[in-house]
């Protein structure tokens, strides 16, 4: 494929004064990297620091009231509670290699946000956190873990007051700061080499699901099931399937409330081509190309695009990409913690729902394995809110 791109998806479209520090992490990604020095440092704060690898778990209950073997590939147990801290420990420690000394991500459910003011803290790095007004004040008590962890947070007020405006705030800000500073995208979207970077940074997850699957059951996955937002998560544990033609895989977007009109963050299902965040991809948009809202009861799937690697594999056919609505996530989240003891994210929830919501769909006896990315700690006002609780 061409570089920066996944088929017809990817590239770089972004103003010159971008093109300089792009052009940066690139070159760190091939001279730095692949280094034995670089790669152990990594995977020592991947096993000390952030807690890998993560179990995968049989649910039984779950598993016999559908009729066939339910595991769960447990991000949610990392240090800071979601799959996000692998991405941001990568990032953060190259940005330490190229002789940063400060970092500016965007986050909207806050798990990013939380991981790289975790990273940052760790590594000796400032910190400044763009998020959308609106995540800041549904997503409160992640807001108070990033300033604990010494990181400033900037609400942005303008636009949709979300994920998308966050992003749009801390490229604006990387332009006149990029000298000392490296913006930690959080999802395996933007501008080349983002969607690539995260992406190998978040392949660990299926890499270990993979080799976990094989020791505890003797075969590989029937079905691979994940979250897809932007799509970090979900590339990051779909990428050591994809050679397995056997494996089916279901990326599972964000409904909304599913009433008519209602607005939702399924890119890939319900919208077009287009550019946004210095990509070209699948968008929610108008006949004008003006970006439309995106809702979810999900903040971390609140987005009107999609990651190009997603994009290209549902034009391809090699990944199934469905929806899950608002009061499927919340009935799988109320079941994963009645039968199973675990208090899952709404994003890992949106994966779940659609498992349980098209139980009929997988076969019998088949051996099916949803990437729970993220803890449901930061969720409890809004589903509390939602169930009436």
């Amino acid at each position: 494929m061409k570089k920066g791109y996944f088929g017809e998806f990817g590239g770089c479209f972004v103003p010159e004064l971008l093109v300089p520090p792009l052009m940066e992490v690139e070159k760190a990604m091939k001279e730095i990297m692949p280094t034995e020095a670089f790669q152990a440092e990594l995977n020592d704060l991947l096993v000390n620091f952030a807690g890998r690898s993560t179990p995968i778990t049989f649910c039984p209950t779950l598993s016999k009231k559908l009729g066939f073997d339910l595991w769960l590939k447990r991000e949610d147990l990392l240090h800071t509670g979601a799959h996000k801290i692998n991405n941001t420990l990568g990032q953060a420690l190259l940005a330490k290699h190229m002789g940063k000394t400060a970092l500016i991500a965007e986050t909207g459910a806050g798990q990013h946000g939380v991981a790289t003011a975790a990273a940052a803290a760790r590594l000796g790095m400032e910190c400044t956190i763009y998020m959308g007004a609106e995540d800041v004040e549904r997503q409160s008590s992640n807001v108070r873990r990033m300033r604990l962890l010494g990181a400033r947070v900037k609400p942005i007020e303008n636009g949709s007051q979300t994920l998308k405006d966050a992003i749009n705030a801390a490229l604006r800000a990387w332009i006149s700061s990029q000298a000392t500073t490296h913006y930690c995208f959080g999802t395996a979207a933007g501008p080349y080499p983002f969607p690539d970077l995260v992406r190998e940074f978040q392949s660990v997850i299926g890499r270990e699901a993979r080799a976990q699957m094989l020791e505890r059951t003797g075969a590989l996955p029937d079905y691979v099931v994940a979250a897809v937002g932007g799509g970090s998560n979900a590339i990051g544990m779909f990428h050591a399937f994809v050679p397995d033609e056997s494996v089916r895989i279901i990326g599972v977007e964000a409904g909304g409330t599913g009433e008519p009109g209602c607005l939702n963050s399924a890119a890939i299902n319900l919208g077009v081509p287009g550019v946004l965040h210095g990509e070209y991809t699948m968008l929610l948009q108008d006949a004008d190309g003006q970006i439309e809202p995106s809702s979810s009861i999900s903040a971390g799937l609140d987005y009107p695009g999609v990651g190009p690697e997603h994009a290209y594999y549902a034009k391809s056919g090699r990944v199934k990409y469905g929806i899950a609505y608002d009061n499927e996530a919340l009935a799988a989240f109320q079941a994963l913690c009645r039968d199973e003891g675990i208090l899952p994210a709404l994003e890992s929830s949106h994966a779940l729902g659609y498992v349980l919501a098209h139980a009929d769909e997988f076969e019998k006896g088949s051996r099916v394995i949803v990437n729970l990315s993220g803890r449901g700690d930061k969720d409890m006002d809004i589903i509390e809110k939602a169930l009436g609780l």
